[in-house]
């Protein structure tokens, strides 16, 4: 089978989840995250999120219209602004979430600002993060814009206050919850699994809801620090260390992160959001990989890449720690109803009407706006408000 297309036999899958983790418990989900619909409302993970109705098991569903309109939003960053950009089909707009056991309401934005009012909300990780907190600021913006109050000198971690409602959203950058540091190059990453990185845990007594989410940046060739010593390493074939599971870093990164809010004096909301899948076909992003569907898949069609498998199974076990250390936490599980959505991703529209004839490098990692991760928030918002906002179908 060739490298980014669709699926992978289930022995295969296994086999390869085995060689990486080398975790007992990790082989025995391996089967549940190859097709990771939750059936059961009261299963562990999800117990507490929303009463009596798992938001994330679901299907989408043909919608009459977008949460916002691309031209009337002016957070939306240009490689995520897919219209303006050129892409061409504008089916994948029209698509909701619909739980399989309750209905989702539509979006009631002042309410949700009248429930949030004085409050305010951290998103720490990377650029999908990022791409996650423009799509919240379009949503918002329907009744009120958000100021801008701060940046860094990169733009990279900001700061925006919504003066009637007096809320506050950070979006502060840590794309590894821990220290990191660019050695020879790009490629040649330095992770200190042992250091949080000072840029959010300075900030997180500012806030009373935190969401944390890791992303792509943990598949990086990467050499591992703990106690000032490297420990090993991450795709590094021409090193004489130790190679690591893709595992290793991210599941040490999430405890560390969790024990720290769990010791917080303030005792934030944490919000755990979960591994986003990329759907590269033929290639991945430094190869040609390309993602050009036009319609989301059904159930059964497209299996769960090893790696997001992986990374998404040690995020529901951490999840599952925090909760048994008492630590306030929140599931969003994204990772299912975005598998679905291959369809959602600027593809070569990443760029303004990009030359198709030179086979431009495309993204599909990263979600059009408008599109599918406004499911994310809308989740969020429901999460946020409390089950009283669900019409049970039942």
């Amino acid at each position: 089978m060739a490298e980014g297309k669709q699926g992978m036999p289930y022995k295969s899958f296994c086999d390869f989840f085995l060689m990486l983790s080398g975790s007992a418990f990790l082989a025995v989900l391996a089967s549940q995250l190859l097709f990771p619909r939750t059936t059961d409302a009261n299963s562990a993970p999800m117990k507490g999120v929303v009463k009596g109705c798992d938001i994330f098991s679901g299907e989408w569903k043909k919608d009459s219209a977008p949460a916002y309109r691309n031209s009337s939003c002016k957070f939306i960053s240009s490689p995520q602004d897919c219209l303006t950009n050129g892409r061409p089909d504008t089916g994948y707009l029209y698509w909701r979430w619909k739980p399989y056991s309750c209905e989702l309401p539509p979006i009631d934005t002042r309410k949700f600002l009248n429930s949030m009012r004085g409050k305010s909300i951290a998103f720490v990780g990377d650029s999908i993060l990022r791409n996650q907190m423009e799509s919240l600021l379009c949503i918002l913006s329907k009744v009120e814009e958000a100021v801008l109050v701060y940046h860094d000198e990169a733009f990279q971690s900001k700061t925006w206050h919504l003066p009637s409602h007096n809320i506050t959203l950070g979006l502060i950058w840590a794309p590894f919850l821990v220290n990191s540091t660019e050695a020879k190059s790009k490629k040649d990453l330095q992770i200190y699994l042992d250091v949080l990185d000072t840029t959010w845990t300075s900030q997180a007594q500012n806030y009373e809801y935190i969401m944390l989410s890791g992303g792509q940046w943990f598949l990086k060739e990467t050499t591992f620090w703990e106690n000032n010593t490297i420990v090993g390493c991450h795709y590094c074939p021409d090193k004489s260390l130790k190679e690591l599971g893709i595992d290793y870093s991210y599941r040490r990164v999430l405890r560390l992160a969790l024990r720290f809010l769990s010791a917080a004096d303030h005792k934030p909301v944490v919000i755990v959001r979960t591994w986003t899948p990329s759907h590269f076909e033929y290639g991945k992003w430094y190869n040609g990989g390309i993602c050009n569907r036009t319609m989301p898949f059904k159930e059964g069609e497209y299996n769960a890449d090893p790696e997001d498998a992986v990374m998404r199974g040690v995020e529901l076990e951490e999840f599952q720690e925090g909760l048994a250390n008492g630590l306030n936490l929140k599931l969003l599980d994204t990772y299912h109803l975005s598998l679905m959505r291959p369809d959602g991703h600027p593809g070569p529209y990443r760029r303004y009407h990009p030359d198709l004839t030179k086979k431009p490098q495309e993204d599909c990692l990263h979600w059009c706006l408008p599109g599918p991760i406004d499911t994310w928030n809308e989740l969020l918002i429901a999460i946020l408000m409390g089950e009283e906002e669900l019409r049970f179908s039942l």
